[in-house]
């Protein structure tokens, strides 16, 4: 009997290292909860702050029922971190390409604000598929911005340069689906993995703390 106590003391000493390290990471683990981006890619936040993207599309359902689960999120976001949204940009999609024409037309007027939630509903609320150039004029100067404005902001150069470097950071992230959420240019988080949007979130929160207990470490 005395043996048999041992033996059971001798494996519960064992396991109690084994269980506390899962508790203490919240269960989020690498390859499961979130993916690991390899190499790193170099951010643009401001020393001391933690970047945190979401690559989106405006066509996209699961993007439209993110946002209001997103705002909240930015509501109660720590101080040092820099969010910065993204349009995804894939090879051969086209309308991404023109939806993400769109998203730095208003950020380069200085409208998104304005035209951002707006331009999901038009196409999640009111059916229209804002696919085109004339569509999406008639859009913006409903919201202010006068046909000229837009057309020479819309086609301009700076704006193209845009969207060139949206589409190189959808492939540097490994983007395969939207919306996805990158956290200080090393890790990627999406519904699927994360099992759904609001655990989604949850593991941001959870890498910006890691990230935030990594930079204090390196004496950031």
């Amino acid at each position: 009997m005395k043996k048999r106590v041992l033996w059971l003391s001798l494996l519960l000493a064992l396991c109690v290292p084994l269980i506390a390290p899962s508790a203490a990471y919240a269960g989020f683990d690498e390859g499961i909860d979130y993916k690991k981006i390899e190499p790193p890619q170099p951010t643009t936040a401001p020393a001391g702050k933690i970047e945190v993207v979401e690559m989106f599309w405006y066509g996209c359902p699961h993007c439209f029922h993110f946002e209001p689960k997103l705002l909240n999120w930015l509501k109660t976001k720590p101080k040092d971190v820099e969010f910065i949204r993204i349009p995804a940009v894939f090879p051969g999609r086209q309308i991404w390409e023109i939806h993400a024409r769109a998203f730095y037309t208003a950020k380069v007027l200085g409208v998104l604000s304005k035209t951002h939630e707006a331009l999901f509903n038009a196409i999640h609320v009111d059916g229209r598929r804002m696919d085109n150039e004339k569509e999406l004029r008639a859009f913006f100067v409903k919201h202010g911005v006068s046909a000229k404005e837009f057309d020479e902001t819309f086609n301009s150069f700076a704006v193209y340069t845009k969207v060139r470097r949206a589409a190189d950071l959808s492939r540097r992230y490994q983007i395969t689906g939207v919306p996805s959420m990158i956290v200080d240019g090393k890790y990627r988080v999406d519904g699927d993995l994360a099992g759904g949007q609001e655990k989604m979130l949850q593991v941001v929160s959870f890498l910006v703390k890691k990230e935030r207990a990594a930079h204090q470490g390196a004496g950031h």
